[in-house]
């Protein structure tokens, strides 16, 4: 099983566990001091109800039991958690794979060993300790949470057998380490629990591998997702954020030595309750405990962007979320396919533009840079910068050097002899990358650098005379230009060089091409006073034609996190769609520089401007939000089922549903949106995209979606047209973990009325067309398009109908609650992963 999104992680209350403790009295003598000591002639056993405490009464070692989707099923566990905190909080669990099933189990010292033993007397678990020792031995739990098996007290010494912080589950304390011991060959790692109620092994890895240089990489279903790149002296190299940690007094290290390779970290503050988690959310976070708001805050986790994913650039590219695409050719290479690399977003392969001659090459400084993978590198940490460079130059193999270390000046040699894979660029944090490249590959780069963005691609001007001749041209394409400022619109692909990434090879579709001075001047120049919002494509603003024709325009972003593929696929999509549900593309313009998409203008904007604003929401009566939610489902039907081509949209929302002058809604923002074969029922993707709070949990946990992804967000939708609220970030008084659990306990419990707007309940006395059994219905309507299991949810066809009818609608089963993601892959705005990438877009 997968790890699940799922509310309430480490944030159980009694609805979700029930929890006996164990204890024993210790009445001998040599013991009295031990509260926290398990003798050899000790038994606990579940029944005993008491518990084993710390002498800093922080931790307390007992049996819990869960209680979640299979409550007729008893699953029994020893396990840690903070005693001072109300919040019960595992910290270690040691049968997680192999839970009693009774209340008769019992935990014991047994030779030199700790056993767990179930009903009929048999070991589930064991410490599996063979070292010999003549000394009796005890079981201890220590004040920092360390459980530990040792022989007894000899002249003041400790000899410890075995002890928990070797063997974390998925959460790493301060003092633990997380690493290699070189002596025993034994990895201590995180694994994330399975789900909330399941504390077994899920399939996500927090580990350190040793390649190279050791790095610690988060493994998803055995292949690598992040990578956090070797240890640079001061922080691993590809999480710099880990330096936001001085904030709160916490001290980290990082050690290498011939018995240990390990990470650990302690906080300098006393009194407060720290751990760094690895959450079925597929992710590291640090939390600490507030005692104010008794409850865990989440102060750190590495942020999810596309940039973080292993491998989201090809070999010898680097990515960088400032430029659009995110993916970058080194200098001195270029992509292996153009038009490849452009649809893809740059994700393919960079080659040599020149091949290395061993003999004359030169080195490319790259500057603030996470490492290349590490994998095969030559590393010789007794040498310094100069000598590293002398020994890539002279080995012919040699394709980059870096620094080991960077502190006092940098020391250490690292070098690659293969292709650079995983490499990324930071504003301020990263190191000194030095690639080698041809010589003349370089002079070249060099010398294009005084190129800058400019509408006409020019190659290097020379001579006087040349720069003359270019002025001239430049003059007389402008007067041309403005002398076409009335004409809308041409054909795409009539326009040569400047639009090849615009062609397709559907004769019937027809692509309008918007001159950008055009634009430029109905948007006064794109100026900040047209603006009318912003998304993950970038900005939109308003215009007017010179003929008073008002439009939308929709502008690529410098730093958007979409680019070219985007781009390309909303404006073929909306060329060939065409129906009253869905926004009208009127023009589009394409060159190196600018990307940019213009639409009829709709002057009521989006939906959510109204749904989610008190004084706007009064606008819309109950009749209003119907025929809404009713225009939505018609258009979602033509994508789905009547349109040229069967179309999953994957980012709808109520931002993304923009209403006429009559109220009459349109979808729009077809970027993320996947055209399917008329028998194809699902796809899987490695490259998760979408928005927290509408993304269906089986698309946001293993990246399979389908129409039914659509239905979900569309139910979504659909209460938070009723509610008035948002499901993302949703809180209510009643402690529902989000929108949909908070509608579907009211519904259950029959005050349904409870969840509507306030706005149009007082609207019920006023209105006659106003049925409270017509809007319980549509809830209805809308609870069976969010049900958890995909199959479960009915087509837009049959939504349709129900909408216009009145068939009865069968009893749906409970929401899916994969909607309480926290920013997703290590997925802004817009998930990617090799992966997953979750943006909130």
């Amino acid at each position: 099983m997968k790890c699940m999104i799922r509310p309430a992680y480490h944030h159980l209350d009694k609805s979700f566990f029930f929890v006996f403790v164990v204890s024993i009295l210790f009445s001998h003598p040599a013991f009295s001091n031990y509260a926290n000591t398990l003798s050899s002639t000790d038994t606990l056993t579940i029944s005993s109800n008491r518990t084993i405490v710390s002498l800093g009464d922080d931790f307390e070692l007992g049996f819990f039991k869960t209680a979640g989707r299979f409550q007729d099923i008893d699953h029994w566990y020893l396990g840690i958690w903070y005693k001072a905190i109300p919040v019960r909080t595992y910290v270690w669990v040691s049968n997680r794979d192999n839970p009693l099933y009774s209340a008769s189990g019992s935990f014991k010292i047994s030779g030199m060993n700790l056993v767990l033993l179930n009903q009929s007397n048999n070991t589930v678990w064991s410490t599996n300790v063979t070292v010999a020792v003549r000394s009796p031995v005890v079981a201890e739990l220590l004040p920092n949470g360390n459980f530990v098996l040792r022989a007894s007290k000899t002249n003041g010494e400790d000899g410890i057998l075995w002890q928990s912080f070797d063997y974390p589950t998925d959460t790493l304390l301060p003092h633990m380490k997380l690493g290699l011991d070189l002596k025993t060959g034994h990895n201590r790692l995180l694994t994330c629990w399975n789900n909330s109620y399941d504390p077994s092994r899920g399939n996500t890895l927090f580990q350190l591998e040793m390649r190279g240089l050791p790095e610690y990489v988060l493994l998803l279903d055995g292949g690598t997702t992040v990578r956090s790149g070797p240890w640079n002296g001061l922080q691993f190299s590809g999480i710099p954020e880990m330096q936001e940690w001085d904030y709160f007094n916490i001290v980290y290290n990082f050690t290498v030595n011939e018995e240990e390779v390990f990470y650990t970290y302690r906080v300098t503050t006393p009194t407060t309750y720290w751990r760094l988690t690895l959450t079925s959310g597929e992710n590291l976070k640090l939390f600490t405990w507030n005692s104010k708001t008794l409850d865990w805050n989440m102060v750190w986790m590495p942020p999810l962007t596309t940039c973080n994913l292993y491998r989201t650039c090809g070999l010898n590219s680097y990515c960088d979320t400032d430029t659009s695409p995110i993916c970058n050719c080194i200098k001195g290479f270029a992509p292996r396919d153009l038009q490849e690399w452009l649809l893809d977003g740059g994700s393919g392969q960079c080659l040599r533009k020149t091949e290395l001659s061993c003999s004359d090459d030169k080195f490319l400084l790259l500057k603030n840079m996470k490492l290349p993978d590490t994998e095969g590198v030559i590393v010789d940490t007794r040498i310094g910068l100069q000598e590293c460079e002398e020994r890539c130059a002279k080995n012919c193999n040699c394709t980059a050097y870096a620094n080991t270390d960077i502190l006092n000046g940098g020391s250490g040699c690292v070098i690659w002899t293969s292709d650079l894979i995983d490499i990324r660029n930071y504003a301020t944090a990263g190191q000194d990358l030095y690639v080698k490249v041809a010589a003349v590959d370089l002079v070249t780069e060099r010398a294009n650098n005084n190129s800058g963005k400019t509408r006409t691609k020019i190659g290097l001007s020379v001579g006087g005379i040349a720069l003359i001749f270019l002025s001239f041209i430049i003059y007389f394409w402008r007067k041309r230009t403005q002398a076409r400022g009335t004409a809308l619109y041409t054909e795409c692909g009539q326009r040569g060089p400047r639009l090849n990434l615009l062609e397709t090879t559907d004769e019937d579709l027809k692509l309008p091409l918007m001159e950008y001075d055009v634009v430029a001047m109905a948007t006064n120049d794109f100026s900040i006073s047209n603006k009318l919002g912003e998304g993950g494509f970038g900005t939109v603003y308003k215009g007017t034609l010179l003929d008073g024709e008002e439009i939308a325009v929709k502008k690529l972003s410098d730093v958007s996190t979409q680019g070219t593929n985007e781009f390309r696929t909303e404006m073929i999509l909306i060329a060939k769609l065409q129906h009253i549900n869905l926004v009208r593309l009127l023009g589009c313009f394409a060159d190196e520089d600018d990307k940019i998409l213009v639409y009829e203008y709709l002057e009521n904007l989006s939906l959510d401007y109204y749904i989610f604003d008190e004084t706007k929401s009064s606008e819309l009566n109950w009749l209003t939000r119907f025929n809404i939610i009713s225009g939505i489902a018609r258009g979602l039907l033509y994508l789905h089922k009547d349109s040229r081509c069967k179309v999953i949209h994957r980012d709808l929302k109520t931002s993304n549903i923009l209403l006429d002058k009559d109220m009459i809604p349109k979808i729009s923002d077809f970027g993320l949106a996947r055209i399917f074969a008329r028998d194809e029922e699902e796809a899987t993707t490695r490259r998760i995209v979408g928005t927290y709070g509408y993304m269906a949990p089986e698309y946001a946990m293993d990246g399979v979606y389908s129409e039914k992804s659509d239905v979900f967000s569309f139910g979504v939708v659909i209460l938070e047209i009723i509610t008035g609220k948002k499901n993302r970030g949703f809180t209510s008084s009643d402690q529902d973990t989000n929108l949909l659990s908070y509608v579907w306990r009211n519904m259950e419990e029959g005050t349904g009325f409870k969840v509507l707007d306030k706005n149009m309940m007082d609207l019920l006395s006023a209105s006659h067309t106003f049925k409270l059994h017509d809007v319980l219905r549509c809830i209805t309507i809308g609870l069976t398009c969010v049900q958890e299991y995909a199959e479960d949810r009915p087509a837009m066809s049959w939504v349709v109908s129900m909408l216009g009818s009145d068939t009865d609608i069968p009893k749906p089963t409970p929401p899916g609650y994969c909607l309480a993601i926290s920013s997703d892959p290590w997925t802004s705005t817009t998930i990617v992963s090799t992966t997953t990438e979750i943006e909130p877009r």
